[in-house]
């Protein structure tokens, strides 16, 4: 019953999926990148680390791939280490075109070597296969032709995705199923890992350079680099330079498209910039437990999270699916049972999708969804609360930032279970003032 309760608590606070980038259209591409800015108002120091970033690629391009954007370093609020952003050189204004990098500039799963594509066959992923091509091309060095880019992608140890915590750390958010989203998510990366290994491995392991890239940590660090950072196509998924410089803001209208015609991808903005403000766009309407495990961080406004629905008509409600689950968790005899699939098959065939017709039932039946709920809102309390007493200023650097993202996403699992609780006691309420009145 927790385990269920915890499952619908994400799915109440997700509210889309990373769909295929396709042509330009009203449903756009969502980034799936590593860090998140509320404030796009900082003050920027140019990056003269980058000085060769912007003409490398528009080497490669063969076209120029922004005239109003400079690669800078904000002061504060990044969760990246190296806090490199685009930033507006020059006024920007709303529907400008702020950035195009056509295909021929982004590294993708078909840039795999041929030889290696046809042994490691198709029973892998895409995600897998540019984890492939990017550590073939960090093997090269500096003789890679994408080295400027390559260089500039974050190490391991700059990366919060939840799949690079230790046991410790991912204790913190053991409450929440983004724990066990986590450990799926690295026997996803293992089970692609073994399968590169075990397809056709005498052949690869006689491809210069091949053997010794694939360790599973460099394929798992690659492997989430495409996670965070990739934008899914019509041939996969692509790392587009330099637009997945650009950090998240939930409230921005701006985003990835692509357009097949014209063989790009672009940016367009949907606010005015002054120079020096940082440019943002939106990844997606995601919660903090998608932006942990795929991104590596967490954001504190909770406008992502969808309370449920409160007498005023506010938010989503509780899924009839788990008021049915209480329903039949109230029944205490096979007859009782027998009864909610009889009503079943005379109406819509859902099982106890309709209110018992005695009234002290169903409030029984809400009753015992309430107990489950406060007893997860009690656990998610004392988590909570181990965290703060937890805090230390002689904490590391890495480990107080994590405890700050699992505070974040246990504070917004927190609120839709008190939400939750407040519709079901308001419910009970309801009936009982019904049952009286008859």
């Amino acid at each position: 019953m927790a385990l269920t309760l915890r499952v619908w608590v994400v799915s109440n606070i997700r509210w889309s999926r990373r769909p295929l980038l396709g042509a330009i259209s009203p449903y756009p591409s969502l980034n799936l990148k590593l860090s998140s800015l509320s404030d796009a108002k900082l003050s920027c120091v140019l990056d003269t680390e980058c000085d060769d970033f912007l003409p490398w690629l528009e080497r490669k391009a063969g076209t120029e791939i922004s005239s109003v954007l400079s690669i800078g370093k904000s002061e504060h609020g990044s969760i990246r280490a190296e806090h490199r952003a685009p930033f507006a050189s020059r006024v920007i204004r709303t529907g400008d075109c702020i950035l195009r990098v056509p295909y021929n500039a982004q590294l993708a799963s078909d840039n795999l070597p041929p030889e290696i594509n046809t042994l490691i066959g198709d029973g892998i992923g895409n995600i897998a296969k540019l984890a492939i091509v990017v550590l073939l091309e960090k093997k090269s060095g500096g003789d890679s032709d994408w080295a400027p880019y390559i260089s500039r992608l974050p190490h391991p140890w700059e990366m919060h995705n939840t799949i690079f915590w230790s046991e410790d750390e991912l204790e913190m958010i053991r409450q929440s199923s983004l724990y066990w989203e986590t450990i799926n998510q690295k026997f996803l990366i293992e089970k692609e890992y073994l399968a590169i290994r075990q397809s056709n491995k005498h052949a690869i392991e006689h491809i210069p350079g091949v053997s010794e890239t694939i360790a599973y940590k460099n394929f798992m660090h690659a492997y989430a680099l495409v996670v965070s950072r990739a934008w899914g196509s019509m041939k996969g998924v692509s790392l587009i330079p330099f637009a997945d410089f650009l950090n998240h803001d939930g409230t921005s209208e701006a985003f990835v498209l692509n357009d097949d015609n014209k063989q790009l991808s672009e940016v367009v903005a949907d606010r005015n910039y002054s120079p020096g403000e940082q440019v943002l766009i939106r990844y997606g309407k995601f919660s903090n437990v998608t932006l942990l495990l795929d991104f590596g961080f967490t954001v504190r406004t909770t406008f992502m999270t969808r309370e449920v629905r409160s007498a005023n008509g506010k938010g989503k409600g509780i899924p009839q699916s788990l008021r049915a689950f209480g329903r039949v968790l109230s029944c205490v005899s096979p007859q009782e049972l027998s009864d909610l699939v009889k009503e079943a098959e005379e109406n819509d065939g859902h099982l106890a999708r309709r209110p018992l017709r005695k009234i002290s039932r169903e409030i029984e039946a809400h009753k015992i969804l309430i107990a489950r709920i406060m007893r997860l809102v009690e656990e998610y309390e004392a988590s909570i609360e181990s965290l703060v007493l937890g805090s230390s200023s002689f904490a590391c650097e890495r480990l107080a930032l994590r405890r700050r993202m699992a505070w974040d996403l246990l504070n917004g699992e927190l609120r839709v279970l008190k939400s939750a609780s407040a519709w079901l006691k308001n419910y009970c309420t309801a009936l009982t003032m019904t049952g009286s009145n008859q």
